[in-house]
Parts: C-alpha cells; structure tokens; sequence
C-alpha cells in the first residue's frame, strides 16, 4: 500500500497562496509536512492552468456504465445462484456489453454484493453414490427411542 494521499482543495489553495505570497517551497513543505514534489507539481499546474483542480478522466475508463452496474445487481439479486460467468452472459445479452467475469465480480463487491463462486467437485455416479448409502446403512450407530434417533458415543456393553 502507497502512502500516497490526496490533497484537499482547502489545502491547495492555502499553499498556492503562500507561494504567491513569495514563502518558499521549502518552508511550505516543512510547514504542511509535504515532500517537495508535491509543492513543485501543483505550483507548474496553477501556473499552467490556472487551477487547481485535477483534471477529469485520469485512469482506465469503467467498462461498464451506472446503467449496467445497476441492472447487474438487479438481475444478481433476482437469481441468487448465478455465478459471474453467467451473469456476465446475461449482461451481454441484455445491453450487447461484453465483460469478463472479474468485472462482474468487482462491480458486484461495490454495491456489497457477491457473486456466487461455483463449488469444484467430482459429481458422483449412481454406483458411488449406492455403494455410500449402503455403507451408510450398514455403520448407522443408533437407537430409536420414541419415534426419534437418540445417538449413544458409549460402546453398547459398557455402563
């Protein structure tokens, strides 16, 4: 993790100030407890612009829109057991948007959803699955008293 932090405009304002008043970088940057760099650059950007403001669409655009994001944890919300794969089918479907499923995962987490993983497993044949439940017959530990099990962890002959 950065240590990087953003600064408010309250605080940009206030250094952009004092170096307009004619305080030094240093000063400020002892003052504010910054690193240099951070003066140095805002300093070159209000004396490009004229502001200081970031500018707008820094970093990766979204792959999907507030619309899409929406529909997704409504349709995630009406099916329950949709993994993300399938609801990224769904997506496409629907708006023609194609996503892959870790976008679909992502987008989910931000609304406080989660997209159901699907359990990895050998399906059982017919013959495991009979060979288990005689199995299970034939170690079933028990007595019936009244209608209802009643489980017993001591060895029947001891007291």
């Amino acid at each position: 993790m950065s240590n990087h932090q953003r600064l408010d405009d309250g605080m940009r304002w206030r250094i952009v100030g004092r170096l307009e008043t004619g305080q030094s970088q240093v000063q400020i940057c002892r003052e504010f407890n910054l690193t240099p760099s951070i003066v140095c650059n805002l300093r070159k950007q209000f004396q490009d612009t004229g502001s200081i403001e970031r500018k707008p669409g820094q970093g990766r655009p979204r792959a999907t829109t507030a619309t899409e994001d929406r529909y997704l944890s409504i349709i995630s919300k009406r099916n329950r057991g949709a993994t993300a794969s399938q609801l990224s089918r769904d997506l496409y479907a629907a708006t023609g948007t194609r996503v892959s499923r870790v976008t679909v995962s992502k987008t989910l987490h931000e609304t406080g959803l989660f997209a159901r993983r699907p359990a990895v497993c050998v399906p059982l044949t017919s013959t495991n699955r009979r060979v288990r439940l005689t199995w299970c017959r034939e170690h079933r530990v028990g007595v019936w008293i009244k209608g209802r099990p009643f489980f017993s962890l001591m060895s029947p002959g001891s007291a």
